[in-house]
């Protein structure tokens, strides 16, 4: 049926929420395990507990934070 959500959608809502936490000048941390899809649409992934996203772009390890932030402010 058209109107019937996919198995994947169906999966999603079932899933527990992750938490997301944003911080001013600082990486977004996420609750783990993640997937990141990057631009380019390599997918990168971490079985870490919690992990720190990059969002100034300095990081040597992008998409992961490597606190290069902190260098600059």
């Amino acid at each position: 049926m058209p109107n019937e959500p996919s198995e994947s959608a169906e999966d999603a809502r079932r899933a527990p929420a992750r938490r997301i936490t944003m911080q001013r000048q600082g990486p977004i941390l996420v609750d783990g395990p993640v997937e990141v899809e990057l631009e380019d649409g390599t997918t990168v992934a971490s079985d870490r507990w919690r992990v720190a996203l990059c969002t100034c772009r300095r990081s040597r390890r992008y998409p992961w934070c490597d606190t290069s932030h902190r260098k600059r402010v």
